[in-house]
């Protein structure tokens, strides 16, 4: 099979540019192009588009990525202050604007993201020190083309965010994901782990961290069920399974590949249960109004029913045990970003399910 390309993301783009428009400012004159280490630790030299405001651009190149923002230019203008202070973040054209609560970043920010920010700081302060400044950052056309993505629907209006954890994008050929991921669980078991733990990225594996995770960790993205499917086959018979409610509620509905484009049903497996529990009809209306689980937890957690998320977890469990029909042991926890834990499901030592 042909080894896929990395790319880069729009967070390193931007960072990138960042950086040249800062050493622009320096030297008096643009780079033709720049070299930055990104979180995941690859070395990133993209080529410098300068422009007549001072700003600088990147066209992003995805590798072999079918990203929808592929081939965009992703703009940075930095504007130094007086004196010393923070790098401040703005959104230029084709960059959304956070309208709802629940996202990583607060209600009217730009939709900048919390590691991109850190680059794009680390980059003027890699130049300017401790100076205060403003950043903004662009992405022409960004407007059109986040109709086509989902921040619409999850309160980030006018343009596309600037996103990235470890600054590389690697590709996400379904194929290429399922077969690396079926490898790692593989050489887990043949290293003769029996018992391991499933989460859905780096957060949720940060996440177990914190909760003193002693198994081996495989992430699965989205596909849960064909992980279970393939912890089935290799003969697995224990997995922790954790995450964040945001795909939890989602396997709780039996919904086994949690990717935004092919199901949802967060808001109407956490209104299932809320109404089992004999939750008042104003909640569950409150509930259905949100747009992310995080949102919808706070107005759980003021009205008193932070058991819910108990009854999420015992749900989603019931579902994962009937995917590998009663052949793994299986414990939940929902977490949140923290590694706080929310709600859980677990095994009493002589497999009987806790109450």
């Amino acid at each position: 099979m042909k080894e896929l390309r990395d790319g880069f993301t729009t967070g390193s783009c931007a960072a990138a540019a960042a950086l040249a428009a800062c050493l622009w400012q320096q030297d008096g004159f643009c780079p033709d192009a720049v070299e930055l280490e990104v979180p995941g630790g690859k070395i990133y030299r993209p080529d410098i588009v300068p422009h007549e405001d001072g700003s600088c651009g990147i066209f992003k190149d995805s590798g072999d990525d079918p990203d929808i923002t592929n081939g965009m230019e992703v703009v940075s203008k930095v504007e130094l202050l007086e004196g010393d202070g923070p790098v401040e973040f703005f959104a230029g054209e084709g960059v959304g604007i956070i309208t709802q609560p629940g996202l990583k970043i607060p209600v009217g920010e730009a939709a900048i993201n919390p590691v991109p920010r850190e680059m794009i700081e680390a980059a003027v302060r890699s130049v300017f020190g401790s100076r205060a400044a403003r950043v903004t950052v662009s992405i022409p056309g960004g407007r059109e083309v986040a109709q086509k993505t989902f921040n619409p629907r999850l309160g980030i209006e006018g343009g596309l965010s600037v996103l990235g954890t470890t600054g590389v994008l690697r590709p996400m050929s379904l194929e290429a994901l399922r077969d690396s991921m079926f490898v790692e669980l593989q050489m887990r078991v043949s290293q003769g782990y029996k018992r391991l733990a499933f989460t859905f990225g780096n957060q949720g594996e940060n996440a177990l961290q914190t909760v003193g995770c002693d198994l081996p960790v495989i992430q699965v993205s989205n596909e849960i069920g064909y992980m279970l499917d393939s912890a089935k086959e290799l003969g697995v018979e224990y997995l922790l399974v954790s995450g964040h409610p945001g795909k939890m509620t989602k396997i709780a509905a039996g919904i086994m590949q949690t990717h935004s484009a092919t199901a949802d049903g967060r808001r109407e497996s956490i209104i299932t249960q809320l109404a089992l529990m004999g939750a008042p009809q104003e909640l569950c209306g409150q509930v259905y109004g949100c747009v992310t689980t995080d949102s919808a937890a706070e107005f759980i957690h003021a009205a008193g029913y932070d058991a819910v998320w108990d009854r999420i977890a015992s749900a989603a469990r019931d579902y994962m045990r009937f995917r590998v029909r009663d052949e793994i042991a299986i414990d939940v926890l929902v977490t949140d970003y923290a590694g706080n834990v929310m709600g859980k499901c677990l095994m009493k030592p002589e497999g009987k399910e806790n109450d």
